[in-house]
């Protein structure tokens, strides 16, 4: 299987926002993609308390965040002063420009300690790309795409893996990664996901 993901080559810490966290646990082989990447990987506090919300939903992402963390595959982050700054710049102001609680700290704490951050939305990735170009960013299919994680994994279990993230995680795909997940899943499939654009469910 060929890499097509940004990460390859990079051993910065990684910082991944809610919807990552979330995409990762749906995978259903979590603990297998984060063993296999060679980047260190945080997740800010805002990200556990958004994830917290969800309990009394029945929903079980904080408690599968909390065994990544008591296994030290992932490590719980805070922000510093100077973050906290950032952060609330990007929580405050028009809703245009203006971001949720994990993926503004999640932001803050890449830009405060020169790491990638993960982060799915388009908006807070067009947010990135206009305030913060020198912020390098990826995403689920970035970590899911990476040459470690590929030969750690069969193609069935990307594929699988890929699958349960669109369902289950309802992933979004960034357009430069379209055409491959399309081409792994197959046309047929990804008709099924309404995360994807409609453009790709119409064809």
């Amino acid at each position: 299987m060929g890499s097509q993901s940004c990460l390859d080559g990079f051993d910065l810490p990684v910082v991944a926002d809610t919807s990552v966290v979330i995409n990762v646990i749906a995978t259903g082989h979590a603990e297998s993609i984060l063993d296999a990447l060679p980047n260190r990987v945080l997740v800010v506090s805002q990200v556990g308390t958004e994830l917290d919300y969800g309990r009394n939903k029945g929903r079980t992402n904080s408690l599968a965040l909390d065994a990544l963390a008591d296994s030290g595959r992932v490590t719980i982050v805070g922000l510093d002063q100077q973050a906290t700054g950032i952060y609330m710049d990007l929580v405050s102001g028009t809703a245009v420009q203006t971001l949720g609680d994990g993926e503004a700290a999640t932001i803050a704490y890449a830009l405060r300690h020169n790491a990638i951050a993960l982060i799915d939305e388009r908006k807070a990735n067009r947010i990135c790309s206009q305030r913060f170009s020198e912020l390098p960013t990826a995403s689920t299919v970035d970590l899911l795409f990476h040459q470690n994680v590929q030969a750690s994994l069969t193609q069935d279990t990307l594929i699988e893996a890929l699958l349960n993230a669109l369902h289950v995680g309802r992933m979004r795909v960034l357009p430069h990664h379209l055409t491959r997940v399309v081409d792994l899943i197959g046309p047929e499939r990804a008709r099924q996901f309404p995360s994807l654009p409609a453009s790709v469910r119409r064809a």
